[in-house]
Order: C-alpha cells, then structure tokens, then sequence
C-alpha cells in the first residue's frame, strides 16, 4: 500500500506554499559560474555588526559545549531596561518570526481567524494555516492612493474582524512595501479593536522609521493588554546570521508566549551579540545614516531610469517595472546582483531592492540601466 504523507499532514500544513528566502550568494555563483556577486534580496546591514558584538563572540566561543542560559536573563533584563518595562514583559525568540509562530500556537485553533492586510509580511499567512486557523486579508491602499500607495488600510482591516478573529498581525513599517502608519492613526486604530483580540505590532524596521514616525508604541502597552511588540536584532543591529528577535507585551501575554516557547530556542552568542548590540549606538546611529544616504542616492537613480516605486521609511524600496519583473530579476543575476521577486505577494511587475552602501546602491544601479536599457548585454 502506498501511503501519502501529504494526507497524513494537517489541513492547513498541506495548503502550506514554503516561505522563499533571498537567493544566497554562494548559490548563485555556483549556479552562473561568477563571483563577486552582491546580495540586495533580505534586507541585511551592509556594515555587518558593531565591533563591540563580534569582540564578544571571539571571547565567548570557548563555551560551545554548555547549553544557552534557557530564561536568557542578562538579555532579557537588558531590554527590560532599554524599554523601561519589566523582565516578566519579554519574550525571546529565534528571530522575531519565531516570536510570531508563538502568538499563533498561544492564541490560535482551526475555529479562529486572524486578520492582516495585503502586502503583508509572508510569515503572517504562514503561521495562521499551519494552525489550521483562517486567514482574512484586508485589501491594502490601491497603486493610485495619493498619500500610501499599497498601505495598510486600517479601517478595512477593522472591518474585516469577525467574531472568529484572535489575532490581528500590523507591520510597522511593511515589508515588503516599506509602506507605514503615522502614530496618530495607529493609536486610533488600537481604540477601536476589542481587548479580546490580539494586535502584533511588527516592528522589525522601527530603528530606521524617522524619529517623527516612530509610534511611542512599547509605552502603549500600559494602555492595550492585548498589544504584542515584536523587533528583531536581524535588521538595524545586523545580527541576522545569529537569530534572536524578541516579543514586549503585557506579563500576561508574556506568559503564556513562554509555555509554548522551546527551552534553549536563542543561544549563547546570540544573546551575548543581542546584549552588545545594544550597548553600540553609534553602530546604529551610523547605519541609519548610511540608509538614508543611500536611499536618496537610490533614488535619483531609479528617477533617472524613469522606473516607479513605492514610498519608503525602511532598509529597501520596492520598484515596480510596470510589466512582469521575472525576466529582469534572471537579467540581475546574470550581472551578479540578486535581489527579491514578489510575485509570492501578489506583486508580479515589483522587485524589492535592498539599501546597501554606496557602493552597492551604485553597483546595483549600473546593473539595473544594463538590463533595461541594453537587453542584449543583459542576455535578455
């Protein structure tokens, strides 16, 4: 007899398309047969981390053999301080998209829903289904929406909660439309939802919001029981290699997040580059600079290849080539540049263009004017 392993699978792990991560550089020069490729697909920090988070990684590979602190105390008591909340409030994960997989094991069965918008972050869907829970999907902003272009729409998201609704999932700003909320409607927003639903305010991007943008949101959980913060140390802090993010909510959200959260799930240099990391700012101060360099220099010369984008406040810029992006996304990689494809999101014309260094930015330019603009040379 031959057994499917598919239909021994819950319902929703079936349905389940596998998230696609950014194309590696070492796949990419195997595949082509290059080198010196330049990776803009995933978002990463082009300084690499503070010297001060690999100083304690040197010093601390000596301890391999011993398993992690499993509460992660000076982490978490060092964060507890930055945000001025208390231990009881944090949740460690293994990047933030773990934190998310434990909002949804916590809060979600096959009876309930949870709701976010289109565009949005693809773990979102992911977490929902593997539960066997409904995902319900706001429309987002349409192209010709004056002020936010492919935003999150706040009342169509309100209005698409139901009585099965246990979560709500807000990415602050988006990825991967870089799309935000001003302060002031995010907090109306959190007015109008019931205590009975959870809001996960994803805010993997906040560190490069300008200040102007930057919701006082950690201080409004004193506010919402129900609001959920997720951050990560892959962004901004350039950790994304070591995998530790980590959730600030009320202590009783916290503490069911930890029942179902695995012993030992942020190991020891993760902790230990998570503590450092934050004791750098001006690593961060320096790479939010850099971003905003960069991007403007990104931006004259999309403008001077004539290409429309979608308004950014994050590490990226989404670009829309008005025509399905596949066959200059494969041009891309031919010249060495790899960036991300988003037609997994509904966007087939679109291609997400990570901000790099200088250097990169125009690397990355010169590649994109070759491919549009002499297609033979491009092998297109």
């Amino acid at each position: 007899m031959t057994i499917s392993y598919k239909e021994l699978a819950t319902k929703g792990v079936q349905g389940l398309t596998p998230y696609q991560p950014g194309k590696p550089i070492e796949e990419l020069e195997r595949e082509l047969g290059i080198s010196d490729s330049l990776k803009l697909a995933s978002n990463e920090n082009p300084l690499g981390p503070s010297h001060k988070v690999q100083d304690v990684l040197k010093q601390n590979l000596s301890s391999l053999h011993l398993y992690p602190d499993g509460s992660a105390h000076l982490l978490r008591q060092r964060l507890a301080q930055e945000h001025q909340l208390l231990m009881s409030q944090i949740t460690l994960g293994n990047g933030s998209n773990d934190v998310l997989e434990l909002v949804a094991r916590a809060y979600l069965t096959d009876k309930d829903s949870a709701v976010f918008s289109e565009y949005a972050f693809a773990v979102y869907p992911i977490v929902t289904q593997a539960i066997g829970a409904r995902a319900i999907v706001a429309k987002a902003y349409p192209a010709e929406h004056e002020e936010m272009p492919y935003g999150h729409d706040l009342k169509a998201i309100a209005d698409a909660v139901d009585a099965t609704t246990k979560v709500i999932f807000l990415a602050n700003p988006n990825n991967p439309t870089g799309t935000w909320i001003e302060p002031a409607a995010l907090y109306e927003f959190f007015n109008k939802i019931s205590e009975s639903v959870i809001i996960v305010l994803d805010e993997a991007y906040f560190e490069y919001m300008p200040k102007t943008l930057q919701p006082e949101s950690v201080k409004w959980l004193a506010e919402f029981p129900n609001l959920i913060i997720t951050r990560t140390f892959s962004k901004i802090h350039a950790l994304a290699g070591l995998r530790v993010g980590y959730a600030a909510s009320g202590e009783a959200i916290a503490d069911m997040l930890n029942r179902v959260r695995q012993p030992f799930n942020v190991n020891t240099l993760a902790q230990l580059a998570a503590c450092a990391a934050l004791d750098d700012q001006e690593h961060i101060t320096k790479s939010v600079f850099m971003n905003s360099f960069s991007l403007r220099l990104l931006l004259r010369g999309l403008d001077d290849l004539n290409l429309d984008y979608i308004p950014t406040i994050g590490n990226f810029i989404t670009v829309d080539f008005k025509r399905e992006a596949a066959t200059i996304y494969s041009a891309l990689l031919h010249q060495g540049v790899i960036v991300r494809p988003l037609a997994n999101y509904g966007l087939p014309n679109h291609l997400r263009i990570t901000i790099g260094s200088k250097q990169q930015v125009e690397r990355a330019l010169m590649a994109l004017d070759i491919v549009l603009n002499d297609p033979q040379a491009a092998g297109i």
